[in-house]
Formats: structure tokens, C-alpha cells, sequence
């Protein structure tokens, strides 16, 4: 049986390690737009994209990873 993995923000994440995707809101000091990925140890990841559509795009992408793990 393989990992279920995702590459974001220079990063892969396996599924089974996170517990809980923020929504996407405005980061701090004109950053552009930020989600926040939970994981089981208690790290995150906060992943910036320059513009909101793409960092939709980018969370979108995650969940619907983790929607298609068994």
C-alpha cells in the first residue's frame, strides 16, 4: 500500500497527516492570500499565493486529494 502524498508550497504532505484545512483569507502585511494546513503533530503549514483565485485553487486541489483517499 503507497502513501497518498501532495506537493504544495515545496512541501509533501501525506494525507493521512492532516487534521484540519482553514479557509482562505488575506494574509498579513499585503502577502497575498493564505490557507493554513493543520497536521496530527501540531505543525502547520501556511501556504501564500499571490492572488486568491490561485490559493482556491490550491486548497481546492488538497481537499479534493484527501476526498479520494480510502
Amino acid at each position: 500500500m503507497s502513501k497518498r502524498s501532495y506537493d504544495i508550497s515545496g512541501f509533501t504532505v501525506v494525507l493521512d497527516k492532516i487534521t484540519m484545512i482553514s479557509a482562505v483569507f488575506e494574509a498579513d502585511n499585503s502577502e497575498g492570500w493564505q490557507f493554513n494546513v493543520r497536521l496530527v503533530s501540531g505543525g502547520r503549514i501556511a501556504v501564500k499565493r499571490p492572488d486568491r483565485s490561485r490559493a482556491m485553487l490550491d486548497r481546492d486541489l488538497l481537499i479534493k486529494a484527501l476526498d479520494g483517499q480510502d
